[in-house]
């Protein structure tokens, strides 16, 4: 058995994660499995070998898969692959719609946007590299493999991001775009996804506390509790909406995350970046204004006696007069948690922005580690 196992051909495919931040993390998860799933899908008389790695492939900025490629597969040459397939976090266009994925046979190579695969990303890569594979396998014939037999439509009846095929059927170069509507909010959710907004709620941890401590304080105050009375639900609800547009606006200013266009950034490019970036700061914003209402809850409960809230107010208290508490002071407190957001350590604030990205820090190069085949 060890001794089939040396005789059968090797193929190496390359997997590449650009930047090294979330894709590098799809990428890990993926790679550990990969050459299984090669065999099962695409042939079992290979020993297939994946390598990983990232850098030196596409300006994150470039605004195009093209740049993307040509990358890759000077990486593929320079470290002898076979096939390359990069996962990056890039959203990209084509036909005015978002590009899902994008193959060359005569590069051999092909890259996926994550983004583009909307939430499920790491079950959909799962799915489409071993397709992507064994397509640049079909349209570039390799020897050591024999031909897959399956259509270029397969792919999208198996990947729900993936709406059709378009390009140059005949040279291997195909692009797998999304719909229109529905494709763009795949890709929002998507972009919001792999920014992770679980670090930036995470990162937010000291304009909590601060806000939290205000929403405190306030409660101890006789007008806040008639300014609640008088306020109906519209009112209240306006409020809030202001406090929690305040505070994005507000970190977005003071920690300078919005993306302007350049010669290195299109204006599309950073109109989605802008986009991902508030989204990810209104989810973050939002939980946390959830988690302060629940702690405001509690403390109005516990500091508050009940007739002394009956006597200012003038009337019997119900349990809705301290959900109103909590809702006014806990809107209130969203603003001077504001000022509080400039406390915040910068680069966990800055991380939030979806055209930031730090040092890779922890993250290596692994060009010398493989993952192989049974």
């Amino acid at each position: 058995m060890a001794q089939s196992e040396q005789h059968r051909p090797e193929i190496v495919v390359g997997l590449v994660a650009t930047p090294p931040d979330h894709p590098a993390r799809v990428a890990a998860q993926l790679a550990a499995e990969l050459a299984d799933r090669l065999t099962e899908r695409v042939s079992a008389d290979v020993r297939w070998t994946v390598r990983e790695g990232w850098g030196d492939v596409a300006p994150r900025r470039d605004g195009g898969a093209e740049a993307l490629l040509d990358d890759l597969a000077s990486r593929r040459t320079d470290d002898r692959w076979d096939l390359a397939i990069c996962l990056t976090d890039l959203p990209l266009h084509a036909e005015r719609v978002p590009l899902v994925a994008q193959i060359s046979a005569r590069r051999q190579v092909a890259m996926i946007s994550l983004p583009a695969l909307g939430l499920a990303q790491l079950r959909a890569v799962r799915t489409a590299v071993p397709d992507l594979v064994s397509r640049l396998l079909t349209d570039a014939p390799d020897q050591r493999v024999p031909p897959a037999g399956w259509a270029p439509a397969e792919m999208t009846s198996r990947i729900p991001a993936t709406h059709r095929v378009v390009g140059e059927a005949d040279a291997g170069e195909r692009r797998y775009v999304a719909s229109g509507l529905i494709g763009r909010v795949r890709l929002l959710a998507g972009m919001v996804r792999a920014n992770r907004p679980g670090r930036a709620l995470l990162g937010l941890s000291k304009l909590l506390v601060g806000a939290f401590g205000t929403a405190a304080f306030a409660l101890t105050t006789d007008t806040i509790w008639q300014m609640g009375d008088a306020l109906g639900g519209l009112r209240l609800a306006v409020i809030m909406l202001l406090g929690l547009t305040a505070l994005v606006v507000w970190l977005i200013v003071a920690h300078d995350l919005w993306e302007k266009p350049s010669h290195e950034t299109p204006a599309e490019l950073a109109r989605l970046f802008n986009l991902g970036t508030i989204l990810t700061l209104t989810l973050a914003t939002a939980v946390s204004y959830v988690v302060l209402f629940v702690g405001t809850v509690l403390v109005g409960a516990l500091l508050i006696d009940t007739s002394v809230l009956e006597q200012v107010l003038g009337r019997p208290v119900h349990v809705t007069d301290y959900l109103t508490l909590a809702w006014i002071a806990s809107s209130l407190a969203t603003v001077g948690g504001a000022i509080g957001s400039g406390l915040e350590n910068e680069e966990t604030v800055r991380a939030a922005a979806y055209g930031y990205h730090p040092e890779p820090g922890g993250w290596r190069d692994e060009k010398d580690g493989s993952h192989s085949g049974r």
